[in-house]
């Protein structure tokens, strides 16, 4: 059974959660700016993608990392504008007339108390949304296993925790060598714990990685935020506390 995601603590969802600060962000744009203009092709124009980087405050994903990139930003060139654009449409917050992109009479219901919609997104993104790269069956495969993944985070996370910690703790029978010693199947492992469950946690704001001194192609160190224990009861909370003390 999938573990309930339901907001009980008084935490500022928006401050700790990227995913929902972007979802605000953009339905407040196309509300304050007679919508947001949509490409020939259908795609989010230049224009809100350019103000999308500076204004999402997205970690890993700010407008010096995306510049970096590319020059010219379109909305292929912005990862996570892929996925909120994919929940406001899943939530029907916003809706297309013509060629722009306008908020709904939910989508202003939302702006009104963002908070009030989070189990729903927290649950629908983190547990169902398919993301690029993804499969629907790995998805649905992966449902069984999210009571493991997310008891395990709420152990070794308390005090912070790497990708390698997790991994050994997956999978015990097999070594995490150096990068350029690991086999095709160990770099599968490690990059589908990075990337489909890390990394979820992490926009959906129930984990924040220190990257602190960092390279981008180092990891940094996993520690649960504030939003964790606000929206998630696990049991192994009774084994954290006694850890803990």
């Amino acid at each position: 059974m999938l573990p309930e995601i339901r907001l009980m603590g008084d935490v500022d969802v928006a401050a700790l959660s990227p995913l929902l600060r972007g979802m605000i962000v953009t339905i407040s744009y196309a509300d304050t700016h007679n919508g947001i203009g949509l490409t020939a092709t259908g795609a989010m124009n230049r224009k809100f993608v350019h103000w999308a980087a500076v204004h999402f405050d997205w970690p890993g994903y700010t407008s010096e990392d995306l510049y970096r990139m590319n020059k010219v930003l379109n909305e292929a060139d912005m990862p996570p504008l892929w996925v909120v654009r994919d929940m406001v449409r899943h939530l029907k917050l916003l809706r297309r007339k013509k060629d722009v992109l306008l908020p709904t009479k939910r989508g202003q219901d939302f702006l009104a108390r963002p908070q009030a919609f989070f189990d729903l997104i927290a649950t629908d993104y983190l547990y169902a949304y398919i993301h690029h790269g993804q499969t629907q069956e790995a998805v649905r495969n992966r449902m069984r296993w999210w009571h493991v993944f997310l008891n395990l985070n709420n152990m070794k996370a308390e005090t912070g925790c790497s990708l390698d910690d997790l991994a050994n703790e997956l999978y015990p029978s097999e070594s995490y060598p150096e990068p350029a010693e690991m086999t095709v199947e160990t770099w599968a492992e490690r990059s589908s714990l990075r990337y489909d469950i890390i990394r979820p946690l992490c926009w959906l704001g129930l984990l924040h990685e220190e990257r602190k001194g960092l390279t981008i192609w180092q990891h940094g160190t996993y520690h649960k935020t504030p939003l964790w224990p606000a929206c998630l009861k696990l049991e192994s909370d009774m084994h954290s506390e006694f850890i803990l003390h």
